[in-house]
C-alpha cells in the first residue's frame, strides 16, 4: 500500500529556491522580488506540489483572505454582479465565497452564520432583509458592505446606496409621457423595508404624475414569475404597461405576453430595471434603467479594503429600446 506523501511546506520551497522564508513568501504572492525570482519560485512550487495551507496562513496572520458574497442569485443581474465582485476581489488578493440567499431571510441568516463560522475577513451582501438583527452575528472586526440598503442593525457597516427614487420616477415618467395611465408594477418578493421602491416610492410617484399603479409581488426566478404575470395580464382591466423592478421579471413579462397573444410594445409596453446584458439581445430590445456596474463594484470593494473610503450613491439612467411605445388606441 502506498503511503501518502507529506505535505510540502514553505520551508521546503524556500530551501529549493535558496531564499529566506520571507523572500519566498513574497515572491510566491508576487508582491516583492524580481520578475525572474517570482517566476522561478512559482515554477518550483509547481514542481514540488506546494500549495498554500489556508489554515496555517490564517493562524499566522489572523486573516483568511476570504470574503463572503451574498445575494439572491436567481436574479440575473445579481448573478452578474457576483461575478464582477469576485473578479475585483481576486485582483486585490481576496477570494470570494458566494452564497445564494434565494430571497429568503431564513436562508440569509444561515449564510451569515456560515460566514461567521468560516471567519471571513469581510462580506459584500445584497441583503434580503437589511433590518434583520442577524447581521450582528458577524464579528465587529469583520468589514461588511451592503448593496442597495443600509444594515440598520449593524451600525458602521459600509453601504453602496442606489437612488431608487430617481430610477422609479424616470421609469414611470417615461410611461406617462408615452400616454399610459394604467400601469402594473412587478416587484421582487422581499420583506417590506423602509426605502424600497415597491413599498414607498412607486405609489407616491405614480400619484404625483396621475398614473393608476397596481403592484404585484413576483418571485425572482424568471420561470416562476411567468405565472404571476400571466394572471395579471388575464385580468379584465389589464394594464397597458408593466414596470418590472428587475430585468429578470421583465423577461418573464415577455414570455407571458407572448403566451397571451399580446405583442410588445404595440399591445403591452414593458420597462425593466438593471440593464442586464440580455436586455439588448431580446426582441424587441428591453427599455430599462441601467447602473454603472463597474463603479458600483469598485465602490463596494474599495469600502471593504479601506474602511475610511466614503460611500457614494448611484443613480440609474434610462436606456430606451424597443419595448415601450404609446398605448393601444381605445
Amino acid at each position: 500500500m502506498s503511503r501518502q506523501q507529506p505535505r510540502r511546506t514553505l520551508q521546503d520551497l524556500a530551501t529549493a529556491a535558496g531564499l529566506s522564508l520571507a523572500a519566498t513568501s513574497y515572491a510566491l504572492r508576487g508582491v516583492r522580488g524580481s520578475p525572474d525570482t517570482i517566476r522561478r519560485v512559482r515554477e518550483l512550487a509547481d514542481e514540488l506540489g506546494y500549495t498554500v495551507d489556508p489554515i496555517a496562513r490564517a493562524l499566522a496572520s489572523g486573516r483568511t483572505g476570504s470574503v463572503g458574497v451574498s445575494g439572491s442569485l436567481r436574479d440575473l443581474w445579481q448573478q452578474d454582479l457576483s461575478v464582477l465582485l469576485t473578479r475585483a476581489l481576486r485582483s486585490r488578493g481576496r477570494y470570494a465565497t458566494i452564497a445564494d440567499a434565494d430571497a429568503d431571510p431564513s436562508q440569509e441568516r444561515l449564510i451569515v452564520e456560515q460566514f461567521a463560522a468560516q471567519r471571513v475577513d469581510g462580506a459584500i451582501v445584497s441583503p434580503v432583509d437589511p433590518s434583520a438583527s442577524y447581521w450582528r452575528l458577524l464579528d465587529p472586526e469583520v468589514v461588511v458592505v451592503s448593496l442597495g440598503d443600509a444594515l440598520t442593525e449593524r451600525p458602521g457597516s459600509g453601504c453602496v446606496l442606489f437612488d431608487n427614487e430617481y430610477g422609479v420616477t424616470a421609469a414611470l415618467g417615461h410611461l406617462a409621457e408615452l400616454g399610459h395611465h394604467r400601469v402594473g408594477m412587478l416587484a421582487p418578493s422581499l420583506p417590506s423595508t423602509p426605502g424600497r421602491p415597491s413599498e414607498v416610492l412607486a405609489p407616491r410617484v405614480a400619484t404625483s404624475i396621475g398614473l393608476e399603479l397596481g403592484i404585484v409581488s413576483a418571485p425572482a426566478a424568471t420561470t416562476e414569475a411567468v405565472t404571476v404575470v400571466s394572471a395579471l395580464l388575464a385580468a379584465e382591466s389589464r394594464p397597458t404597461a408593466l414596470f418590472c423592478l428587475s430585468d429578470s421579471l421583465a423577461f418573464a413579462a415577455y414570455h407571458a405576453a407572448r403566451a397571451a397573444g399580446l405583442r410588445v410594445p404595440s399591445d403591452l409596453s414593458v420597462i425593466g430595471y438593471d440593464d442586464h446584458q440580455l436586455a439588448a439581445l431580446v426582441s424587441p430590445g428591453l427599455t430599462t434603467m441601467a447602473w454603472d456596474e463597474d463603479a458600483i463594484v469598485e465602490s463596494a470593494v474599495g469600502q471593504l479594503i479601506d474602511r475610511s473610503a466614503a460611500p457614494r450613491p448611484f443613480r440609474p439612467s434610462l436606456v430606451e429600446r424597443g419595448s415601450t411605445s404609446r398605448p393601444p388606441a381605445g
